[in-house]
């Protein structure tokens, strides 16, 4: 089971920051967060990067249990 964390809109739009969910690749887990949190969530992820463990990941990339599956919206704002 892959430790999921949510950021930001990506957060806001699964009503949570964490969760635990079952998938092999990255793929996986995904779909299944799809299914749990809506098509909120699944609109959201249409501007998202994934990492897994700190690193950018490819929905192939495999999943063992425990890995931590961050999703994280662009960040914008800051002064100009």
């Amino acid at each position: 089971m892959a430790q999921l964390r949510l950021f930001a809109s990506a957060r806001e739009a699964a009503g949570c920051s964490r969760d635990v969910v079952p998938g092999n690749t990255v793929s996986e887990v995904i779909s299944e967060a799809v299914v749990r949190f809506g098509a909120d969530f699944e609109r959201v992820l249409g501007t998202c990067r994934i990492w897994v463990n700190g690193e950018v990941a490819e929905s192939d990339a495999q999943v063992n249990d425990n890995d931590e599956v961050a999703i994280l919206p662009p960040v914008s704002g800051g002064d100009q």
